[in-house]
């Protein structure tokens, strides 16, 4: 199938702006670097990502008669808040098990941001103590069978929706995105930096440029910046999903390694830690471009996107598209760093 022949439920406003940033390219001395905004573009809870991958989710969820998403992250859980938006404006309920994926030291952690946002919109929120890991998890099908016993019908989501198997199909369709609005501006972005845990945004857009390429696109990097600290894990989670997705687009061809690329150096030793890197990185885009990034995700993939451009791993020559994430939220928990 095509990317279009999916049923896709429209949560977001339409294509996410892409701007440069200037004073950050000026301040790094090398490539040319914009940004396109997944954090802005959806009246959903500030958006992100994960609603863009809801978007192709949402018609399997209807056609299921589920009266209940069931899904799962961290204590300050992007995905978890957008699916509790998702819910509310479904009409379902949400019950999300949020786990300690952060060893952070804030008293307010399960209380602020993310979190909170997701009780105001009415999920049933679980606490869990289990630590941070990209795969299944025993609590989130645990609450998926607490909501069978309960009478509802559930509809599971895997963390960052990224196991299911509609998961990659948001950002492959992001890829097709990308490619009109170079047409429109004059552009073209032979480098794309994203940040990658779960793995399914990095994925999709493997599957969407690499189906552009095989009609006739020009070739382009795609880089992943881990921020999991387990790189290896999600890695092979991405090329996994990445294959999937690009089998259900209908790429016609297997997925060569050199198309997935996944670099560590900027996660720390913890996920959801911030380090010096991260930190930098963080008040540099502010204070340079008065753009917001978040210390779990988007600070990281930032500090490695400066440090390739510095290093001139991306050449000087480069215009480069830094897929700004969204989940700014989460910085209420992290106040100290600050």
């Amino acid at each position: 199938m095509a990317i279009t022949d999916f049923p896709r439920h429209p949560l977001t406003f339409g294509p996410s702006p892409v701007h440069p940033m200037p004073r950050l390219s000026s301040h790094l001395g090398g490539a040319q670097i914009w940004a396109k905004r997944e954090d802005v573009n959806s009246g959903l809870a500030y958006g992100g990502n994960k609603t863009r991958k809801l978007e192709y989710i949402v018609p399997d969820i209807l056609a299921s008669g589920a009266d209940t998403i069931v899904s799962i992250g961290g204590y300050q859980s992007n995905h978890t808040r957008q699916v509790a938006a998702v819910a509310a404006t479904l009409g379902l309920k949400a019950r999300l098990v949020q786990e300690r994926w952060v060893d952070w030291d804030d008293p307010v952690n399960d209380q602020v941001g993310n979190i909170l946002l997701s009780r105001i919109m009415g999920a049933d929120v679980r606490l869990d103590d289990a630590g941070f890991d990209i795969g299944i998890r025993t609590s989130w099908e645990q609450a998926i069978a607490e909501v069978k016993a309960e009478g509802g019908t559930p509809y599971p989501i895997p963390a960052g929706a990224s196991e299911h198997p509609l998961g990659g199909l948001g950002f492959a369709n992001w890829a097709y995105e990308v490619a009109e609005q170079e047409e429109r501006l004059g552009v073209f972005f032979d480098t794309i930096v994203v940040c990658t845990v779960t793995g399914s945004t990095h994925a999709g857009m493997i599957a969407g440029f690499a189906a552009l390429q095989e009609a006739g696109g020009r070739p382009r990097r795609i880089i992943g910046i881990d921020a999991s600290a387990t790189v290896e894990k999600t890695r092979a989670q991405v090329s996994r999903i990445a294959r999937g997705t690009a089998e259900l687009i209908g790429l016609g061809r297997e997925l060569s390694e050199e198309e997935i690329t996944v670099l560590a150096g900027w996660a720390g030793q913890e996920y959801g830690v911030p380090v010096d890197s991260t930190v930098e990185a963080i008040r540099a885009t502010a204070q340079l471009e008065g753009v917001i990034l978040d210390p779990v995700y988007e600070g990281k993939s930032m500090a490695g996107l400066m440090d390739l451009v510095r290093d001139a791993e991306i050449p000087s020559d480069s215009t480069v598209l830094y897929a700004h994430l969204g989940g700014q939220p989460a910085l209420n928990a992290y106040s100290q760093v600050f």
